[in-house]
């Protein structure tokens, strides 16, 4: 029963109360329409419409929003487990904190009417775009969708890409990227390279501002490639990741060459031979995980504060395994990192290209919470001598560090450049020079101290006070010279070596009296090109010290444009 008001109690209980049935009932009841339009009836009937309108709307967008979120439908997501990959949705649920992501532009939808595509659904075109929060921190991200379309990129899903990398920009935030990818969308034609440019154009401009990394966790090939080679940070998954710029059909049809996606471009391969992939992972949980680890040790922008993370670790700590981790014989090797270890917040590191240029170490370790830039001659692998790919693995980790204000620690066991044709063919000239270029470049501190051997050229590359070294330390065992004992003296006492009696008895004789001379810290802290010689069990200490005297570190520079590092 409903009673339309005070005026007109004619009750309506077969008929729907509406506004035709309730004009009715008043001038059956009463004649004329005005009473009607005095009455509430009238309101009450177009509220009631309204809201009917409005929920009907809502049933609308909620029923396009779920088809939306179901991605490429069950059975393309069953596919993508059966390969052993998540969904792009599964992949920010893992990134992002719980409940924290806000997705952007998600009922995007291609134009394009070329080669049946305006009969095609492609649901948010491919991509999920958004930002949210990681460790409690703002952080923007992309997601490529396989499940749609095989996550092919097109007009519209760059133009999403593009609006969530101004936002991170416009916002100073970290940028994330995760590639799953068959590429560019061949039906679209030109619009989708547009698409690829204007991502490259962006990754450049966000260069050095903010913080970008890139987890390569399908296919990704051609154009697509290039972007990851332009952000800071490349993570691969293993045996379901690859990179490359033609595929093997490709390449077998012009040079009949034979090759699989794995051994083109895997990534072990990028991981271990290239150098373009820093963490190779083994799933995409574990590669995930990296990524929010790596992002705890990172700013938001070039403007921010670094993040310092609480620490039981203490500044004075002394580290009396350091005495004993060097063998007895200058030409026997040592663990680099079981020394970096030592030295950092709870014995733990963070390692990029942990399998590229092994006799390079770049690391991130925690040094009273605050993150710190390693790097390391690691005396394991080639004695720690530096050629093409140790010179660029540093110089790049060093421009990034300084580009976000990390302070830079080295710690140098060189024996010198790797010598040989194939390094000079090779370009050690100009690669060694991005090193030399990136260390007095950057302005952030940088402490360095001598282990053991550190001599000729690589001592100067292995921040040297002449590069900008704020603070030079030496352990009692290094040996800082040109060269080492045995070859300063064949050049030096060639003579007197090749007149002697017993030649072999008077090189050893020479070279023990050079060494005492030359190959020790002291002579060079006579000539105040070692700031301090310390205890191996002091490092620690004295390296928290020196990090927070120079943490307020200010240093101006000539004003230019750009450097022209010798790329």
């Amino acid at each position: 029963m409903i009673y339309i008001n005070k005026y007109c109690n004619y009750t309506f209980s077969k008929y729907p109360v509406n506004e035709k049935t309730a004009y009715a009932c008043c001038t059956i009841s009463h004649g004329p329409r005005k009473l009607f339009e005095k009455s509430n009836m009238w309101g009450i009937m177009r509220k009631e419409n309204d809201k009917n309108i409005i929920t009907g709307k809502i049933k609308e967008f909620e029923s396009k929003k779920a088809k939306l979120m179901i991605m490429g439908g069950k059975e393309m997501v069953k596919k993508q487990h059966e390969l052993g990959k998540l969904t792009a949705r599964e992949r920010f649920n893992l990134l992002f904190d719980k409940g924290s992501f806000q997705e952007v532009q998600l009922f995007t939808k291609h134009r394009s009417t070329l080669f049946g595509l305006e009969n095609k659904e492609i649901p948010a075109d491919g991509v999920i775009t958004g930002f949210g929060r990681v460790n409690g921190r703002v952080v923007f991200a992309a997601a490529q969708d396989f499940t749609c379309s095989g996550g092919s990129l097109g007009e519209m899903q760059a133009k999403k890409i593009w609006k969530v990398m101004d936002m991170a920009i416009a916002a100073r935030k970290p940028f994330v990227s995760l590639n799953d990818s068959g590429g560019a969308r061949i039906q679209e034609g030109v619009p989708a390279l547009d698409g690829y440019g204007g991502i490259f154009y962006r990754n450049t401009l966000a260069s050095g501002y903010i913080p970008q990394i890139t987890a390569t966790m399908g296919p990704t090939a051609g154009g697509a490639v290039y972007s990851p080679a332009l952000t800071d940070w490349v993570f691969m998954v293993k045996e379901s990741s690859y990179m490359c710029i033609t595929g093997p059909d490709v390449i077998k049809a012009v040079i009949g060459e034979e090759v699989t996606n794995e051994a083109l471009g895997g990534a072990f391969v990028h991981s271990t031979k290239s150098g373009v992939c820093h963490f190779a992972t083994d799933n995409d949980r574990d590669c995930i995980n990296k990524i929010r680890m790596l992002l705890s040790y990172l700013p938001d922008s070039c403007h921010s504060p670094l993040p310092i993370m609480p620490t039981s670790d203490k500044p004075d700590r002394e580290c009396p395994e350091l005495e004993e981790i060097l063998p007895d014989k200058p030409s026997k090797s040592y663990d680099m990192k079981r020394l970096i270890m030592e030295i950092a917040d709870n014995h733990e590191m963070l390692e990029p290209h942990a399998l590229w240029a092994k006799n390079m170490i770049v690391t991130f370790i925690r040094i009273m919470g605050c993150p710190v830039g390693v790097v390391a001659n690691n005396p394991r692998f080639g004695a720690g001598v530096l050629d093409v790919s140790a010179s660029d693995k540093a110089a790049r980790f060093i421009r990034f560090c300084d580009a976000f204000n990390i302070p830079l620690l080295t710690l140098a066991d060189v024996p010198g450049y790797l010598p040989g044709t194939r390094q000079e063919w090779a370009g050690i000239i100009s690669h060694g020079a991005k090193m030399l270029h990136a260390y007095s470049e950057a302005t952030v501190p940088k402490l360095t101290i001598v282990i053991r051997k550190d001599y000729g050229g690589a001592y100067i590359g292995m921040c040297s006070k002449q590069l900008g070294a704020d603070y030079v330390m030496a352990w009692p065992s290094a040996e800082i010279a040109v060269m080492g004992a045995e070859g300063a003296c064949n050049i030096i006492y060639r003579r007197e070596i090749q007149t002697a009696s017993d030649p072999e008895a008077k090189r050893k004789e020479l070279a023990k009296t050079y060494e005492a001379q030359f190959n020790n810290p002291y002579f060079a802290a006579g000539l105040g090109i070692i700031d301090e010689i310390i205890r191996p069990r002091d490092t620690r200490k004295r390296i928290a010290f020196l990090l927070d005297a120079l943490k307020d570190k200010s240093e101006k520079r000539l004003t230019k444009k750009h450097n022209n590092i010798p790329l």
